[in-house]
């Protein structure tokens, strides 16, 4: 595949300001007109709507790609002289944004190559700042109302949900010239699980997770607008399901996007500063080194006796009270989070069911014999509770960045929260435990490692699922299993997703590696919980800007 995005950008950078409107407002410089561009910017990046249908046509798509070269060069007119190093890392997000959706019209397209895109209803919010992957907009999120619904609330979710079949319709044509085989071939488990969701909530069964805790939704009082639109919702997904499936059977195209356009995709819109190589080799290291660092782990516990997951429900709630309880616990006690309610609630709310042997996935293998792994891993809850109580300084961060721009940062921290908080000391009392964090290190490697090979086309889904599967300890992950295929696909969908938790948890290690030989450069102690507290003040930015901002200053030596 031709990386056309670096000529696509210097074609935009090149036109006119009279191009771009003429006024003199879009020529001077100032921190306000950033902020006054890059509201009116993510405004235009949403489709346009009529009666809650947005328009993803061709005619549609190629009016944004008109619209989004103007807004470039608005952009580049804006100075950043004298600004702070927070600010201009401002102007970066926003530059970067631009980026990202020039990339998505040109290379990604998923209105017109990713049947998925057009699975809008959500049943439980994401543990990241936004949906992960897209889809068309606005997402119709279940889980943000309050139920019984109110009047203002149903007259919302009819006009919402009485478009999801009129979107369907236009789906079909968006999508006609698609062949992205392996977008076709996994594309029908999304609909899938949206005609659950709205199955049960007819049935008023609905159980969503939340920052809140667990959102029962139920339909109890609604008008019959709303009854109607659900139903007819659910059945246009059924049948949209249906037609995915009979369609994928005849595609036969790639679905990744190549080496080289992966490559600058993650280093101009993700600021990753590897490239395909560099990723293939360092998830290979870090797969390596937590497969042995397993089996070393394993021959130092072997007097211990093994961990045995609970037997039941009742005695795995006990056990997931406690554990969380210590979690948290041991976070504040550190120093790395603060001593707030909504901080502990939120990590309270996020204990999760009990689940039976035969249904057990990967995660749920691990839950079940010590949950401190994947409860690290939920250190994403605070983030989003941080997002929610204590908005950032900055009126750019406090919204979600676009094109999944958070996923190294977000996915990369609560990774490396899993090895920190083991480091840190909080198995001392349980040894066996640091096993999970290893064999969930692993896992991570060996989906992200898989999906490299997926964007390259050198492998399929289902043989990325295999590997994924492969090389995961203990025989815990299935190929097969809804996750792996949740997974995988969702790798392929957003480039760079799946290696996000690695890459991600290496941006880490190298910030606290700048900012601790900064400290002993200066004769100063390296205080972790003073620098994690300014880091988090960052916000949730990729890594690469937090540098800039929080540890300014370069050399020729930097490693």
């Amino acid at each position: 595949m031709r990386a056309l995005i670096p000529t696509i950008l210097a074609l935009g950078l090149s036109a006119s300001a009279h191009a771009a409107g003429g006024n003199e407002q879009h020529t001077a410089g100032g921190y306000d007109q950033l902020v006054n561009l890059a509201q009116e910017w993510r405004r235009f990046e949403q489709p346009e709507h009529h009666n809650c249908l947005p328009d993803y046509g061709a005619a549609a798509m190629a009016k944004k790609m008109e619209g989004l070269q103007q807004f470039r060069t608005r952009l580049a007119a804006i100075h950043s002289d004298g600004w702070s190093a927070g600010e201009k890392v401002d102007w970066q997000l926003i530059d970067a944004e631009m980026k990202g959706f020039d990339f998505d019209l040109h290379i990604l397209r998923p209105w017109a190559r990713d049947p998925s895109f057009y699975a809008s209803v959500f049943g439980e919010e994401s543990d990241v700042p936004a949906h992960e992957g897209s889809s068309a907009q606005p997402a119709i999120d279940l889980f943000r109302y309050g139920y019984p619904l109110s009047a203002t609330d149903q007259k919302t979710l009819t006009c919402q949900l009485g478009a999801v079949p009129a979107l369907l319709d236009q789906a079909k044509v968006n999508l006609k010239d698609g062949n992205a085989k392996d977008l076709w071939k996994f594309g029908s488990q999304a609909f899938k699980q949206q005609a659950e969701i709205l199955a049960e909530l007819e049935a008023g069964t609905l159980k969503m997770r939340a920052l809140e805790g667990t959102v029962a939704g139920t339909l109890e009082g609604a008008n019959p607008d709303l009854l109607k639109a659900v139903e007819a919702a659910r059945l246009a997904t059924i049948s949209f399901s249906q037609w995915v499936e009979a369609e994928a059977r005849h595609k036969t195209g790639r679905s990744g996007v190549g080496k080289e356009n992966y490559t600058w995709y993650q280093q101009n819109v993700h600021f990753v500063p590897y490239g395909w190589d560099e990723q293939v080799t360092l998830l290979r290291r870090e797969l390596d080194r937590a497969q042995a660092a397993l089996r070393l782990e394993e021959m130092h516990n072997r007097d211990l006796p093994p961990l045995q997951p609970v037997a039941d429900a009742a005695a795995f709630d006990k056990l997931a009270a406690a554990k969380m309880a210590k979690l948290t616990d041991f976070l504040i006690k550190q120093g790395l989070v603060p001593d707030r309610p909504y901080f502990r609630e939120a990590m309270a709310h996020q204990v999760g069911p009990y689940v039976p042997p035969e249904r057990r996935n990967f995660f749920d293998h691990t839950t079940a014999l010590d949950p401190l792994g994947l409860y690290s891993h939920s250190y994403h809850w605070i983030e989003l509770a941080r997002i929610k109580n204590e908005p950032n300084a900055s009126p750019i961060r406090r919204l979600p960045i676009l094109s999944d721009m958070f996923d190294s940062r977000s996915e990369g921290l609560a990774t490396a929260m899993e090895e920190i908080l083991m480091d840190a000391g909080l198995y001392d009392d349980e040894p066996r435990g640091r096993e999970i964090v290893w064999i969930m290190l692993a896992n991570r490697a060996a989906r992200g490692l898989a999906s490299l090979y997926v964007q390259a086309n050198e492998a399929s889904l289902d043989e990325a699922g295999r590997f994924h599967a492969q090389w995961t300890p203990r025989g815990w992950s299935n190929p097969d299993s809804p996750l792996v295929r949740f997974e995988q696909l969702l790798y392929l969908r957003q480039p760079g997703y799946g290696t996000s938790y690695v890459t991600g948890k290496l941006g880490f290690d190298h910030l606290v590696a700048r900012a601790a030989h900064a400290a002993e450069a200066e004769g100063r102690s390296f205080d972790f919980a003073e620098f994690f507290q300014r880091f988090n003040q960052a916000g949730i930015v990729p890594f690469a800007l937090i540098e800039q901002e929080i540890l300014p200053g370069s050399s020729a030596l930097r490693p």
